[in-house]
């Protein structure tokens, strides 16, 4: 009886660790989708009028604007289309090797290295008349502070 008692003791307590094992990342993971939040907008104006956390330097004049975020850190992507094409006068020559710390289906991969702007704390580049840009968590600022917002 004790045998079979310790048997089934053991076994609980096994299927207990594996429970934790495999729950910890699940939940990890849920949490870190539960804090990044994402939009479109047709133009820049109506994406900077529903998200403060969009970038001052949007044009208000982009269109198709996409916009992904995290709440708990200073982790951005962005693509818009500029009209004519131009780039907004905050952004600056630039390159590096810079990785975005966040995805999404609209956002390429492999934008390492294909960086040649600096807009504000965003690193970008643009693709015929599309600009993609992210703003990384190391690069925007001590405490997680987004570039500076649009308040309407």
């Amino acid at each position: 009886m004790l045998k079979s008692v310790l048997v089934v003791g053991a076994s609980v307590a096994a299927l207990a660790g594996i429970g934790v094992v495999a729950g910890v990342p699940m939940v990890h993971g849920w949490l870190d989708e539960r804090h990044e939040q994402e939009g479109t907008y047709p133009t820049g104006k109506e994406a900077k009028a529903d998200r403060v956390a969009m970038p001052v330097w949007l044009p208000d004049g982009a269109t198709d604007v996409h916009f992904k975020f995290r709440t708990t850190d200073g982790n951005r992507i962005l693509t818009a289309r500029l009209p004519d094409g131009k780039l907004p006068p905050a952004c600056v020559p630039a390159a590096g090797h810079h990785r975005p710390g966040l995805t999404a289906a609209w956002f390429p991969q492999g934008v390492v290295h294909k960086e040649t702007v600096r807009c504000g704390k965003y690193w970008g580049y643009t693709e015929k008349n599309t600009l993609y840009a992210w703003q990384r968590d190391r690069d925007a600022g001590n405490e997680h502070a987004a570039e500076p917002v649009h308040l309407p």
